[in-house]
């Protein structure tokens, strides 16, 4: 906390602390590139980055933190890459299972996680399962994800309701539509970071996004840390949000 709380306005209330914080991880194989290493070695060196920033996140007190960690255009990545995540999914699942019990996180997946095949999937949800009762932090992991996707899926099962007379088309309103999203439990999106220099926002999160605030910052993911997380929250901390006002 102490890392978060030097770099935040104050006010009476105390130091304004985004509730959900999502980031695009990007620059992994660039960071392996820049240092002639193949790019698993990236995606290594970025499972770390995902360790440091959970931390971040739980010390900071922020709520939900959702990491897009496999987009559903990923698929068209080399074998061998995809066959390189999903071991490095595995092996820091069993190898973070405790800490996340430890630090009292609660695991959720969004997405389409069943795609990486039965074996992986069980383990995930193994680890949702476990960490069901936690309530420190929410680490929402975003696999096989899509926001177009998720759109079209809530739309179609708003039109499926309405043809079988269920509701009202003319009820249908902002509400209904977010109750079918993956995000439905989760506060609303208030900070949403990028890294590596690339500045959109990829399929992510669109609708949720739309009154987030958006950092985006150079920095590689392997290279994101303690102090550029709280970087981010200081920036959004000095931003006034109207929400569509004045």
């Amino acid at each position: 906390m102490t890392i978060v709380t030097e770099v935040l306005p104050t006010t009476e209330a105390g130091p304004t602390i985004p509730r959900h914080v999502a980031i695009i991880m990007d620059g992994n194989g660039r960071w392996a590139a820049k240092r002639s290493l193949p790019r698993v070695a990236g995606h290594r060196a970025g499972a770390e980055a995902v360790r440091r920033t959970m931390q971040a996140a739980v010390d900071a007190g922020v709520e939900a933190l959702t990491l897009y960690a496999f987009s559903s255009e990923n698929w068209r990545r080399s074998e061998d890459e995809v066959s390189d995540l999903k071991g490095l999914m595995r092996f820091y699942l069993e190898r973070e299972l405790g800490t996340l019990k430890k630090e009292g996180v609660r695991l959720k997946l969004i997405g389409e996680p069943a795609a990486f095949g039965n074996e992986l999937y069980e383990r995930l949800q193994r680890a949702v399962e476990e960490t069901a009762h936690n309530d420190r932090l929410t680490l929402v992991i975003a696999l096989n994800y899509g926001s177009q996707a998720e759109l079209a899926g809530a739309a179609r099962e708003l039109a499926r309701r309405a043809a079988a007379g269920e509701i009202d088309p003319d009820s249908i309103d902002i509400a209904a539509l977010e109750g079918l999203l993956h995000t439905r439990d989760l506060p609303p999106l208030d900070l949403l970071i990028r890294t590596s220099g690339e500045v959109r926002l990829s399929n992510f999160l669109l609708w949720q996004a739309a009154y987030a605030e958006l950092h985006f910052t150079d920095t590689l993911w392997p290279d994101f840390d303690e102090a550029a997380f709280a970087a981010a929250l200081g920036e959004f901390a000095r931003r006034q949000r109207r929400f569509g006002g004045r």
